[in-house]
Formats: C-alpha cells, structure tokens, sequence
C-alpha cells in the first residue's frame, strides 16, 4: 500500500514524509474539555492507507395508534464524529526485538482507566488526539471505544514482529457557543446507546465533566435504579444546560 512505503528514511520519502500521530493524554480534572497531561506520543510506523469517519444524525419516532401514515419523527441532535484507523506496525528488520508488542500494548491502554484519574475521583480511559500533518479534517479530540490487533508474523521466540491494529475512535465533542437553550436555538441534547460497561455515572463524567451529573441522565429517561442499564438501550443525554440544577 502507498501509505506503508518509506518507513523512516526508507522507500524514498526520507525526512521529508509526515507521520500521522496519536497522542495519548490523561483525562482532564473537572469540567474541562482540554486533554490533560501527555502519557505518550504514539508514532506510526507507517501511514495510514485508509482513514473511516463517520457522522449520524439521531431522530426519533414515536409510534401513534390514532396516525394512520405514522408520526413525525423527532429531531434529537447530532452525534459525534467517529473515526476507524488502521494502523500497521512491522519490526521485521529487528526480529529479535519487541517494538511491535509494545506498540499494540500502548493501543491497549488506551481503553484502560488511568491510575491518576482513579485518585481524583474521576474514573476515565485516556484522551487522544489524533493528527496527520495539515490534514484538519480528521482532527479531534477522542476517546479509544475498540483496539483490534492481528498479528502476521513472527520471529524465531515466538514474539510478534508484525501486526495491524483496528483502532476506533469517538469524538469527545467540545462546548458549542450560541446553544443557549433561551435563545431559541438548538441545544447540545443527543442520544447515546448504552454499550457494555457503561454506566450513568461514567456517561456523565464524559458528557458534562461531572459524574454526580448522572442524577439529570436518570430524570431525563426515566430510570429508577441507575446500576441496571440494558446494552443497547438509547438514553437522552440533556443538553449541558439543563443539568445545572442536579
């Protein structure tokens, strides 16, 4: 694949090719949508060949038995971006050394809590900050829902000296000025589908910044028992502005 060529100063690019990079960043504290501290700067050994984004529109129908045709569905907010990228590791000309493994672990991490957010209280797996160059348009801040890792080859000891990771990333969105729920605009309200894990103290930490914020999820859908949350399940998530009173 053309994006695979020129690892390094090899293949032609020398110096002169940009290298896409993932920087791993500790959760911020508090209310804050900026990633905190850097963890790691993850560099690709190669580029991508191949970037998948994503973006949905959610609505919502409500079935009524008095409309023949069916009722209107109900416009509930965008969603955030979400964004696949495949990343190849090969460490072929150093059978004997461990950077590919390293590497997928560095991935893995970043689907496990941080041990500094632990001690604030604020449970959360890193954010991540993905960038190639100029290429603005695939830029965001996110956090890691999936790592897929194959590996393809192997040196003499058995350790993995090639693989190719399927990484997921989801848009950890940032405050939109002018969604005053006042002023007659839209405002920030979208719907999330509960996936394992999950739970309303954790999806509140990552919408609002603020866990005791899960009280205006539960209100807002209903629940009576917060632990028990139902995979698949949709929860409207209330727009930031409505959960100050909570």
């Amino acid at each position: 694949m053309a994006g695979r060529a020129g690892k390094g100063g090899k293949g032609g690019a020398g110096k002169s090719l940009v290298r896409a990079t993932l920087a791993i960043h500790e959760p911020p504290i508090g209310h804050s949508t900026t990633p905190g501290g850097l963890i790691k700067n993850f560099s690709f050994d190669f580029n991508p060949s191949q970037l998948a984004l994503s973006r949905r529109a959610r609505w919502k129908t409500t079935p009524t038995a008095a409309v023949r045709d069916g009722s209107l569905p109900e416009f509930m907010g965008p969603e955030p971006r979400e964004m696949t990228v495949e990343i190849f590791l090969d460490s072929s000309d150093d059978p004997s050394g461990n950077s590919v493994l390293k590497k997928v672990e560095a991935l893995f991490s970043c689907c496990e809590v941080t041990a500094k957010s632990i001690a604030a209280k604020q449970p959360s797996t890193p954010w991540v900050v993905f960038q190639w160059g100029a290429f603005s348009t695939a830029r965001f801040t996110a956090y890691v829902s999936s790592v897929d890792a194959t590996y393809s080859l192997f040196g003499t000891t058995g350790v993995p000296i090639r693989a190719t990771c399927q990484v997921n990333l989801n848009e950890i969105p940032s405050k939109t000025p002018g969604q005053n729920p006042t002023s007659g605009a839209l405002t920030a309200q979208r719907v999330h589908r509960v996936v394992a894990g999950d739970s309303l103290q954790s999806l509140a930490w990552r919408e609002y910044g603020d866990a005791t914020a899960w009280r205006a999820i539960a209100e807002a859908n209903g629940i009576d028992d917060p632990s028990r949350l139902r995979t698949g399940a949709e929860l409207v998530l209330p727009a930031a502005e409505e959960v100050g009173g909570f």
